[in-house]
């Protein structure tokens, strides 16, 4: 399971007194009212997931937010100037787990389902969860089937029989006509 989960990426400074303009990359960008610090992390694994690496990861005390359409503003204690911001510039914005937004019963975190196995409903594996989508209605299940195809499967009670994280499971029902497995 992830340690860390980012919640934005700064993508450049904002004015001239050292705040920056973050994408949120979480659910609920109104969460960074609740930040009081967040981990910077410019470095990205061999397969691009963001790693937080011990001595390279730095963190920084929230002083101020505000909101600008689907952008979120923050000024960070410390950063006063544009020069000071610009460095910055494409660097993640994380979390602790133990910061991040409490799940109700039945949700979980994008970051700890993508690579768990899919099960049909007779536990056997069909293949891996690759992806989230996240549409307005329900999040879609990319799978990545053992026969090299994917198929979309809407995270609904009908189709997504059981999650277990910490066994690295979900047990599926595939909708007739969606797939022949």
């Amino acid at each position: 399971m992830e340690k860390y989960f980012q919640v934005g990426v700064i993508t450049s400074s904002h004015g001239l007194r050292g705040e920056v303009k973050v994408y949120p990359t979480t659910d609920d960008a109104r969460r960074f009212k609740r930040l009081k610090e967040v981990i910077i992390c410019r470095e990205t694994g061999p397969d691009g997931a963001h790693l937080v690496p011990s001595g390279e990861a730095q963190t920084l005390e929230v002083e101020d937010v505000k909101f600008s359409g689907q952008t979120v503003i923050l000024k960070f204690k410390g950063i006063d100037s544009i020069e000071q911001a610009q460095q910055y510039r494409r660097a993640s914005l994380m979390v602790p787990r133990e910061n991040a937004v409490r799940l109700s019963r039945d949700e979980y975190y994008v970051a700890d389902l993508i690579g768990l196995s899919v099960l049909n409903e007779d536990g056997q594996e069909i293949g891996l969860l690759k992806d989230v989508m996240q549409t307005g209605a329900n999040d879609v299940y990319v799978i990545g089937l053992s026969t090299g195809k994917e198929i979309l499967l809407p995270a609904i009670r009908q189709c997504v029989l059981e999650v277990d994280v910490e066994a690295g499971f979900v047990k599926v029902h595939i909708l007739e006509g969606l797939e022949e497995l």
